[in-house]
């Protein structure tokens, strides 16, 4: 479980500074070529990963929702949101914003049993953390 909690913050932390990453390319080269390029770069380094790894299993794509195959679609949505939020709302707040986002949305997932999840139930303290957190939000913009 450490792992898992290590991994998920480092996730956080990598998705931050991307986002800055990209937004700052996109001031220079145009939104939607930036957003090209770092699908493109991904692309290269995860067939790279790929070709010493080996862990394809093309049996097992087969047998998949073809509907979950629109997650690379969804990930070139990702960056262009993220790229407009951070430009206009700055990284901190932009950040504050998205995982909010993120927590609604998973908790309804979750609660609903959406994609294949396991179904969890309605759990009031679940929403009031979702409270908090914009509690949170709001002292961490309010200004003196």
């Amino acid at each position: 479980m450490l792992i898992s909690i290590i991994t998920a913050l480092i996730s956080g932390a990598l998705m931050s500074v991307q986002g800055v990453f990209n937004t700052r390319v996109s001031e220079k080269a145009g939104l939607w070529f930036t957003t090209s390029i770092v699908h493109f770069l991904a692309f290269v380094v995860c067939i790279g990963v790929l070709f010493f790894t080996r862990d394809a299993n093309v049996m097992g794509l087969k047998t998949v929702n073809k509907w979950y195959l629109l997650g690379g679609v969804l990930g070139a949505g990702i960056t262009y949101t993220v790229i407009i939020a951070t430009a206009h709302l700055g990284p901190a707040f932009a950040v504050m914003m998205i995982l909010i986002a993120q927590m609604t949305t998973s908790y309804l997932i979750e609660v609903l049993g959406w994609f294949g999840t396991e179904k969890t139930g309605f759990i009031w303290t679940k929403l009031v953390g979702v409270g908090i957190m914009i509690v949170g939000i709001i002292v961490f913009q309010w200004k003196k």
